[in-house]
């Protein structure tokens, strides 16, 4: 069978299947899975279909044709917890049928005070919504713009987590004994704009990174110190390692992408106020390889910060407001050594973005957008949907990422010709 059938044949079977008598006899076999072996088993099937609304020269019509199996595994040996979840996706747009592992990992507790998890596991912290200041772990943005499930937005790291608990403070230590990247846009499945070849490219020219996969040498550090203070949550953070995503360029033998070292430290403060909830977070982003900012290939350091809000509005209606900064350092110099007629990019980059969540039909449909603007670049990117729980197991979603902007260049305003919808039915069980 062609891998891009599998998703359309999966959507009929899952439709079809909907009140059958296998469908039915799931819990039977979990119970039974339980019984047998102490191994408690969920996961899903899901299928995911969307394409684009504009023709893109450079990539594919379909944005997404995926079919998606998940098993999450988990079992309590008493000393310790272990872990298993991982998929399995046949991927039509891009012709392959893989597994993903997004778990794998053992949690305990050596002492009292002391909790571990070691293994394959998701990592996140910081306060922002879907912006990251402080959270120095691995995403995945080309599955967040296609309209996979959010789940996926957060990559998975291969670490050791120890967190140490106390009246004083609470403190949290994380080591990547190699350097986890995140999925960037490097055109294989979405268009982006080419500072090299100073125009928009896609499949024509995916650039190729140089990969930190060194054992120790490559490491990463991050660690957070967290109290409540008067009902407020307070946290500081320190990072060393590398940019998440290749933020340099190198031109001999050829051009390629690299991950410059990376020093970051930073702080925020979580709490209610005026009916809400407030948070504030910011970081200073240290760019150890290009510390006087005139190497115009090695992302400059900045200061981030971010400020939100969120509220019920009316009764099943939230809303919720961030202001966000990018303030580059060394402005003066990275502009006095930029190539001429590479665009420059500013000195601030200003972001604003509102979610919106709607709840109605018993809690069962949830309306919600959630838009980005940048009023410094001129670019947008919203993301409404729908999603409708049917029943205990049934959930399908819709949804579409509209991208704009005056520039090709600026962030969200290169995306532009990727706009997609798309649609998608899970079973869980």
């Amino acid at each position: 069978m062609r891998t891009r059938c599998i998703p359309l044949v999966v959507t009929a079977a899952l439709l079809l299947g909907a009140a059958s008598p296998a469908m039915a006899s799931v819990q039977a076999l979990q119970d039974r899975i339980y019984d047998v072996t102490g191994v408690d088993a969920a996961g899903f099937v899901e299928t995911r279909i969307g394409t684009r609304t504009d023709r893109d020269q450079d990539e594919k019509r379909e944005s997404i044709e995926e079919a998606r199996i998940q098993l999450d595994l988990g079992r309590d040996f008493g000393w310790a917890l272990a872990r298993l979840k991982t998929d399995f996706v046949a991927d039509g747009v891009g012709e392959v049928v893989s597994t993903e592992l997004r778990e794998a990992n053992l949690q305990f507790s050596p002492l009292a005070w002391m909790d571990v998890k070691a293994g394959r596991q998701i990592l996140t912290w910081g306060t922002g919504d879907l912006l990251f200041i402080n959270d120095m772990f691995p995403k995945d943005w080309e599955s967040f713009f296609i309209g996979r499930d959010d789940e996926n937005l957060k990559a998975p790291s291969d670490a050791v987590k120890a967190s140490v608990f106390s009246d004083a403070l609470n403190l949290d230590f994380v080591w990547t004994p190699v350097m986890e990247g995140s999925v960037y846009i490097d055109g294989s499945r979405i268009s982006y704009y080419n500072s090299v070849l100073g125009r928009l490219a896609g499949r024509d020219y995916v650039f190729a990174d140089d990969e930190r996969n060194q054992f120790v040498r490559d490491s990463e550090f991050a660690l957070r110190a967290s109290k409540i203070v008067s009902g407020v949550e307070l946290a500081m953070y320190g990072y060393y390692g590398f940019w998440k995503t290749p933020e340099g360029l190198e031109f001999i033998p050829l051009p390629t992408l690299f991950y410059p070292r990376l020093a970051e430290w930073g702080a925020s403060a979580r709490g209610q106020f005026g009916g809400g909830i407030v948070n504030v977070e910011a970081g200073y982003y240290d760019s150890l390889e290009d510390s006087s900012g005139a190497d115009p290939f090695v992302r400059n350091s900045e200061i981030r910060f971010l400020a939100g809000f969120e509220r019920e509005l009316a009764r099943n209606f939230t809303g919720g407001f961030q202001y966000y900064l990018e303030w580059m350092q060394d402005y003066s110099a990275y502009e006095a050594n930029m190539p001429a007629g590479m665009p420059a990019r500013d000195e601030y980059r200003h972001l604003l973005t509102m979610r919106l969540t709607k709840m109605l039909l018993q809690q069962n449909l949830r309306l919600s957008i959630f838009c980005y603007y940048s009023p410094s670049d001129h670019d947008y990117y919203f993301r409404p949907k729908a999603n409708y729980k049917v029943n205990d197991q049934w959930t399908v979603e819709g949804g579409v990422n509209i991208f704009g902007g005056r520039d090709d260049y600026t962030f969200w305003g290169q995306f532009e010709d990727n706009t997609n919808v798309y649609l998608s039915a899970r079973y869980g069980f």
